[in-house]
This record gives C-alpha cells, sequence and structure tokens, in this order.
C-alpha cells in the first residue's frame, strides 16, 4: 500500500521515527494471523467503526478487542494519520493477565506508572 512505502521512506530518511504500531482496516474480524505484533486492526462495516483488535504491546501478547460502538460502555475511540499511526483514547488496562496499562498516540505506546507489565523491548 502506498501509505506503508511512504512511512517506510521517511523513516529511512529519519523525517519520523518508527512506529511501535500502525493501524489496519479490515471489514471483519481478524484471525491470529492478522494481528501481528505492532498492527492495529480496526474492523469496519457499514462506514463505522466497531472493533479495534490488537495483540498486547507487552511480553504476554493476549488480544485485545476494544468497541468503538459509541452508544455502549466501555468504549474507545481510534483516529489515525495519513501514514497510519494510530491514537486510542482514552487508555487501555488490562485488568487481567499482565495488568498492562499504556495509551496509544501516533503509533507510539506510552506506558502508564501502574502498568503491571513493561514493554516487550525493555530491559528487565
Amino acid at each position: 500500500m502506498i501509505r506503508d512505502w511512504m512511512r517506510e521512506a521517511f523513516v529511512t530518511l529519519r523525517l519520523i521515527r518508527r512506529p511501535e504500531m500502525t493501524v489496519r482496516v479490515m471489514d471483519h474480524h481478524p484471525g491470529a494471523k492478522d494481528l501481528a505484533p505492532g498492527v492495529l486492526v480496526v474492523v469496519e462495516g457499514g462506514g463505522k467503526q466497531k472493533w479495534a483488535c490488537f495483540q498486547c504491546p507487552g511480553r504476554c501478547g493476549n488480544r485485545f478487542q476494544l468497541s468503538l460502538n459509541q452508544s455502549q460502555r466501555p468504549r474507545w475511540i481510534v483516529e489515525y494519520d495519513w501514514l497510519g499511526r494510530p491514537t486510542i483514547s482514552p487508555s487501555i488496562h488490562q485488568k487481567d493477565s499482565c495488568h498492562a496499562h499504556f495509551w496509544i498516540k501516533a503509533g507510539d505506546i506510552k506506558w502508564c506508572l501502574d502498568s503491571g507489565h513493561k514493554a516487550a523491548t525493555e530491559n528487565v
């Protein structure tokens, strides 16, 4: 896709940092092979965003499925720029399993201080 090529060109030219997460839009729920690390899948149908699906950016690799339905709670909002770098609000807080708590902003993972799980790339 042209967006991916442009993003990689900007990274290679050091005009932007490589994002930790990029967006992919699908019209159906992703299978396990569609959820590669660092890929946020937005499920759309009928012109509306329905779900945001991705692997936990921590070491556990759990699958997140966040509702984007604005008439339900809890709910999240996903926006992404022309280079496919997503922003999600509010924060994501995994209260089971690894206790990860983080924000996704412009494709980067911002860990909260109360997160019980460190990023996979950090040294422990």
